[in-house]
């Protein structure tokens, strides 16, 4: 933004969008607080504005004024506000803001609203204009208005940024090097959107940026915010949407950031039970606050305004909802009960004016308790979330699949009973990085028996992942069967792929996510009963699950066999729906994946013979730990699509 572009704000404009801010209704207000370039009576600077309301003096120290009493700012009547305009001020210059506490300790704070910081271990936010951009992205923003994603592919590729792909001296990978590296990777391999665990300044790696500091300011390890807006860019101009982990629970207690910022409970609660994480050793938010609210949902609309991303996966949603979901000691509500009726309401503000502003973006639920109707409307009493992701269903399954198969037939409810509420919400089905890390390890590593066995085992989940009704998620290093588990401090193990058996299972899951694309009935309808029609649920004996998966029009549908033991099924007969000549469209024993079978069994022709309340069935040969997916060729009796 050129400094001639914005000019002083006029004092009823200003009292106006304070008086939004401490009402928590002023969405923008990244755009008044933080620094912002300005003239001032026909001289160029900037202005410098914090919220700090219990502060007896506020002070800005930076290389444009003197760090030791800095320039005095001054407070706007009685709005808790600061500000103050700097002539001397240049962009990078770093800046904190001195502040007299309400108990008259002085301490140096960061800007809540900094857009940039200071490169680690360095700690101070830096003066930076808010970049205004000609985005060229218009046409995959206006298909998303046209094609909700309900009926739309959506099969996720989770991505840490700095360990994705090292240097070889250990140093991280920035996001021009990424633009080059991963957009091209994720599109040949098929996914349709890329998700960064959190970006946003942080101190500490280990906590894989979900321990933040900066919530304006793009992490300065990674790079710039304009660096950023050109990933998104080019990635939505190769079909890419792009995603990012947001974390609007809890934030760092270092001292130098928004903790007890001006010596007061401020950002946080006021009741130590509520403001304290010990699990996390973060502090929550105060979801009851409204300059909180006018923080947290200005900071949504910052990143899918600024940085046009197509989502926010918002993390700790559970954290949110309950009183008691942390460790220690908790605060009841009056009459006992344990919701947060705070923090519901704030999520069910918060989602009614994102999708109000922007109804084709993804809110997703990181949500792992069985609170009800999290994706429903919030006027039926929703939390208004368009998707969550299934715990449950991830939790049942990876359990199932690291059984010894010998165990696998007495208990298949683990994998039957998903079916009992998969429609209760837009799901998501995550394979996340929360699965591979502190000793659970790798997707792969999980699977029972030898390597062999391993890799049969993962290429029968991953096949089941995305045939079952949800949406797919998978991070990284599951696509090519990684042994070790993830690990934050190094990049991914790229070398396993001079192992033929990962080669392969690259190959696979290529292959697996473009025949997903490519296929409506895996996608078009994925939250209603209508999109599925269950076979055989009930075959412990076999361990063999088998459905059908249904697209909008009749002749949109697989057959699908997932056979969960290493146990070749001969004489195999699963029913079909219409008379006529099916094939194989996936068969994950085939030489190509990793598997022994160097030929497919050809079409197979329907026989009159009643099935799994179908009328018409065929018989196949079902391979050891397999997933086998039939399509129609030619079939018969299939009515017509009604004309809409």
């Amino acid at each position: 933004m050129s400094r001639s572009s914005n000019m002083k704000k006029t004092k009823k404009q200003l009292e106006q969008e304070l008086y939004l801010f401490n009402t928590g209704q002023y969405f923008d207000s990244y755009l008044t607080f933080g620094c912002h370039e300005e003239t001032s009576q026909e001289e160029e600077g900037f202005r410098f504005t914090v919220w700090a309301p219990h502060a007896r003096s506020v002070s800005l120290v930076s290389d444009c004024t003197n760090w030791e009493e800095g320039l005095p700012m001054e407070k706007i009547d009685q709005t808790g506000v600061w500000t103050v305009f700097c002539k001397e001020a240049e962009e990078g210059q770093p800046y904190k803001y001195r502040i007299e506490q309400a108990n008259g300790t002085v301490k140096l704070k960061i800007d809540p609203y900094a857009f940039a910081f200071e490169v680690r271990p360095k700690e101070a936010s830096v003066i930076k204009a808010l970049p205004e951009r000609k985005w060229k992205d218009g046409l995959w923003m206006a298909n998303k208005k046209r094609y909700p994603i309900y009926e739309r592919p959506l099969n996720i590729y989770e991505v840490h940024m700095s360990s994705w792909k090292q240097h070889e001296d250990g140093s991280w990978y920035t996001f021009p090097e990424l633009q080059a590296e991963l957009i091209p990777y994720a599109k040949e391999m098929g996914y349709t959107h890329i998700e960064f665990l959190p970006l946003v300044e942080h101190p500490l790696d280990a906590s894989w940026g979900y321990q933040a500091t900066g919530y304006y300011a793009l992490s300065s390890k990674f790079g710039t915010i304009e660096e950023f807006q050109d990933f998104v860019e080019a990635a939505h101009q190769a079909g890419i949407g792009v995603i990012m982990d947001w974390v609007p629970s809890h934030f760092n207690r270092n001292n130098y950031g928004m903790a007890y910022y001006d010596g007061t409970p401020q950002f946080e609660y006021q009741d130590s039970n509520r403001a304290q994480n010990f699990r996390w050793g973060t502090l929550n938010f105060d979801l009851g606050k409204p300059q909180v609210h006018s923080f947290l949902i200005s900071n949504a609309f910052f990143w899918l305004n600024q940085c046009h991303l197509d989502g926010l996966r918002v993390d700790a949603v559970s954290n949110m909802l309950y009183l008691d979901y942390d460790e220690g000691e908790w605060t009841p509500n009056e009459d006992g009960s344990n919701h947060n009726r705070e923090g519901v309401e704030f999520i069910q503000k918060m989602n009614t004016v994102i999708f109000e502003r922007h109804p084709d973006v993804l809110m997703i639920a990181e949500e792992s308790t069985s609170w009800g109707n999290v994706t429903g409307p919030v006027d039926k009493g929703g939390l208004g979330f368009n998707y969550k992701w299934n715990m449950g269903w991830m939790n049942d399954t990876l359990r199932f699949f690291e059984m010894d198969p010998l165990f696998r037939k007495d208990h298949f409810d683990l994998i039957t009973f998903s079916f009992m509420y998969m429609f209760n919400e837009n799901f998501l089905l995550p394979f996340s990085h929360d699965e591979v890390v502190h000793g659970k390890k790798s997707l792969m590593h999980k699977m029972f028996g030898d390597r062999y066995n391993q890799f049969a085992g993962l290429r029968t989940l991953e096949a089941y992942h995305m045939t079952f009704p949800g949406k797919k998620l998978n991070f990284m290093s599951n696509e090519y069967g990684q042994f070790l588990e993830w690990r934050f401090y190094s990049g991914l193990e790229w070398i396993s792929l001079e192992d033929e058996k990962n080669k392969a299972h690259l190959e696979y899951m290529k292959t697996l996510n473009h025949l997903y694309k490519e296929n409506r009935a895996l996608w078009e309808v994925d939250h209603d009963h209508s999109g599925i029609e269950i076979l055989d649920a009930d075959n412990r004996a076999e361990t063999i699950l088998s459905f059908i998966r249904k697209g909008k029009k009749a002749r949109d549908f697989l057959i699908v066999i997932c056979n969960f033991v290493p146990v070749e099924r001969k004489g195999f007969r699963v029913g079909v729906p219409y008379a006529g000549m099916y094939e194989e469209l996936l068969n994950t024993e085939m030489e190509e994946f990793g598997g022994t079978w160097t030929a497919g069994q050809g079409v197979l022709k329907s026989e009159e013979i009643p099935h799994d309340h179908q009328q018409h069935s065929v018989e196949l040969i079902i391979p050891a730990l397999s997933t086998v997916i039939l399509k129609p060729k030619r079939v018969y009796g299939v009515p017509k699509d009604k004309k809409k």
